[in-house]
């Protein structure tokens, strides 16, 4: 029988001795709500979630039966941008952002994107240094998405009165 997971709980907020397996996975293959995903011990999981959820580096997959996945974000071929200063930085982000490409800004400040030889070029015409690696790739959500709390985060059953 598959080993079914129909919960996630984010990275921190779940006990990593419980770990049953890994998937390793890259950004595209991170936004799911059902699929058979193989481990990379080669077994395989049943995601079975309530809706389309994006899943982070570190998260846990709960099992029904006990024990968790970890998600793991698969390297991937990316560059990174870095600029001279801040005002450099924010243009760079709205050239990048007139793209309408999913970008990451890094902890120093630099931008991630998926390495594309068109955005790369721009970036070094307008100043910016690209160093092109492989490496996980988990780009800002976007303005109206859930926003990442840390904590545990149940799919289903549950409304959102904003007051609004």
């Amino acid at each position: 029988m598959l080993a079914r997971a129909t919960r996630i709980l984010r990275a921190g907020d779940w006990p990593t001795d419980q770990e049953f397996a890994c998937v390793t996975l890259d950004y595209d293959d991170r936004h799911r709500r059902r699929i058979r995903l193989q481990t990379d011990d080669g077994g395989a999981v049943q995601l079975d979630l309530d809706e389309a959820t994006r899943l982070a580096d570190g998260d846990g997959l709960l099992l029904e039966s006990g024990g968790y996945v970890r998600v793991v974000a698969a390297e991937e071929a990316v560059a990174d941008i870095r600029c001279h200063g801040l005002v450099e930085t924010a243009r760079m982000a709205w050239h990048v952002g007139n793209r309408h490409i999913p970008v990451q800004v890094l902890e120093d400040g630099s931008l991630r994107i998926r390495r594309d030889h068109v955005i790369v070029e721009m970036a070094e015409r307008l100043g910016g240094y690209v160093t092109l690696l492989d490496a996980p790739f988990s780009p800002e959500p976007g303005a109206y998405a859930e926003p990442s709390t840390g904590a545990s985060h149940e799919h289903g059953g549950h409304g959102h009165d904003h007051g609004h």
